[in-house]
């Protein structure tokens, strides 16, 4: 906590010693959605560097936002996982969001993770437009499997195998993300599944308004 100190009594100052160091808070939003490796950390966080990154997962453990443990056998190998406490910033990470893509300066179509882009789903679903659809969808990221529950107008991710579910979407995070929130047709994918679902799917989650920008 020596880095960053305000002096400051407020919660939020204390919040941006917490995770206010750059990438602090990308690298707690990369495990969300469950533990990942060191490699799966640094290959969908592209501009932070090795050294970078091993400093901020050092300073989330030291923290209490951050554990390091090592999978049972016969995966045997080492992540990184949220705490509890932890996982309580995912609002802070929706509300942001949320909030930064009003920005006319937003670009979306930069590189997108498998997490952020799940997590977004999270933060954008329209509860009026997803009432009514009860389904399992899942989405595979390279080697990163998700299956998304929708229902009663929201939306429950987790990791998990896609046998079974109603609809799939196999590919890029950054596909995904242009079929959603840039009209993108869905053959830039792999969908597999109930097509009627994914063309309803990707009207689910409406960007909010631009600053400045008028909707009839």
């Amino acid at each position: 906590m020596s880095k960053r100190r305000y002096d400051d009594a407020c919660g939020t100052a204390h919040g941006l010693e917490l995770i206010g160091e750059r990438w602090a808070l990308l690298v707690l939003r990369e495990l969300m959605l469950g533990p990942r490796r060191f490699s799966q950390l640094k290959e969908d966080l592209p501009g932070i560097s090795a050294n970078v990154l091993t400093q901020r997962l050092a300073e989330l453990e030291e923290r209490g936002l951050v554990v390091k443990k090592r999978l049972p056998a016969p995966a045997s190998v080492q992540v990184y996982e949220a705490t509890e406490w932890g996982l309580e910033a995912e609002p802070i990470v929706q509300v942001l969001g949320r909030w930064a893509a009003r920005s006319p300066h937003h670009d979306p179509t930069l590189p997108i993770s498998g997490v952020s882009i799940l997590l977004s789903f999270r933060t954008m679903i329209n509860e009026k437009r997803a009432k009514g659809i009860d389904a399992r969808i899942g989405f595979v990221f390279g080697e990163d499997r998700y299956v998304a529950r929708l229902k009663k107008g929201r939306i429950k991710v987790a990791k998990g195998e896609t046998a079974g579910v109603d609809l799939l979407f196999d590919g890029n995070p950054s596909a995904l993300a242009a079929i959603v929130y840039g009209g993108a047709p869905l053959e830039i994918m792999t969908v597999t599944g109930d097509l009627a679902l994914a063309a309803k799917f990707r009207t689910l989650f409406p960007l909010p308004p631009k600053v400045g920008e008028t909707r009839s």
